[in-house]
């Protein structure tokens, strides 16, 4: 199925529903929920995607694991999507929050002839069989650490969600206190307990992701320039030790490479 809306085709009674849909650039989809859960795949382009409780950048050839009726949004930047909407009792293994993950061969070629399927597409023989191999492949995916925490305490959030529209290097931890009307150490410890990092850490990781859909029109070079890293080789090195490869894999100019070291595996269903 293409550009469906998923309520039209939501009572089905399939467990998988595979639908493509194309997105103009800087397209938002505003907060909402679904019943089923979401494997958003962007075939090009960057999804940055919002929960209460984080903030998820999608790089190309990369998914999202949305869990059932998260309210969530999705800002796309020239993204193309290739959606497995699912049942929430086919995969009691799904994980609770939201996770970025690679996308191998296998898994995107099946996307891509599953979206094809109609909305009551064959249960026995071939689409049967992709419907069932994608949840395998699915959970056989390893999560990324292409996210950040956002706390709980709207003040706290509400800073955090500024500074990820609009990363500024020359923040500092005194200056977010003072917005808030608390001591330095005060808000520190506050901010820790809420995201498990200190600001100055928080704030570098946020940089860090703002750098994925920059690099889609800029250089490694002007990309570390507009974050304010010192040199192309110090931004290259903090982004690398983040997600486990270098920026360059990002650039138009460089194909995707693959998702970097060896993490946990989801569940296996």
């Amino acid at each position: 199925m293409k550009n469906v809306p998923l309520d039209t085709v939501d009572h089905t009674d399939r467990a998988v529903l595979p639908i493509g849909t194309d997105y103009p650039p800087g397209h938002l989809l505003d907060w909402h929920q679904h019943r089923r859960a979401q494997f958003l795949y962007g075939a090009i382009g960057v999804m940055v995607v919002d929960t209460d409780e984080g903030a998820w950048t999608v790089p190309p050839e990369r998914a999202v694991l949305i869990p059932a009726a998260t309210q969530h949004r999705v800002r796309m930047l020239g993204v193309s999507t290739r959606s497995l909407y699912i049942e929430p009792d086919a995969v009691p293994w799904w994980p609770a929050t939201c996770t970025v993950v690679d996308v191998p061969p296998l898994l995107r070629e099946l996307l891509l002839s599953a979206v094809e399927f109609d909305a009551d597409y064959s249960l026995s023989g071939r689409e049967g069989c992709i419907a069932t191999l994608l949840l395998h492949e699915i959970a056989a995916r390893t999560p990324l650490p292409f996210h950040v925490a956002i706390p709980s305490s709207g003040d706290f959030a509400a800073l955090c969600r500024a500074y990820l529209a609009a990363p500024d290097v020359g923040v500092t931890n005194a200056e977010w206190a003072d917005r808030t009307a608390m001591s330095e150490r005060a808000f520190t410890r506050r901010f820790r307990s809420e995201t498990g990092e200190s600001p100055a850490v928080w704030r570098a990781r946020a940089r860090l992701l703002a750098a994925v859909p920059l690099l889609r029109t800029a250089s490694v070079s002007q990309v570390a320039g507009r974050l304010g890293y010192a040199s192309p080789a110090a931004f290259t090195a903090a982004f690398t030790r983040a997600f486990g490869l270098p920026p360059s894999r990002f650039t138009t100019t460089h194909p995707n490479g693959d998702p970097g070291r060896t993490r946990r595996p989801l569940p296996v269903p």
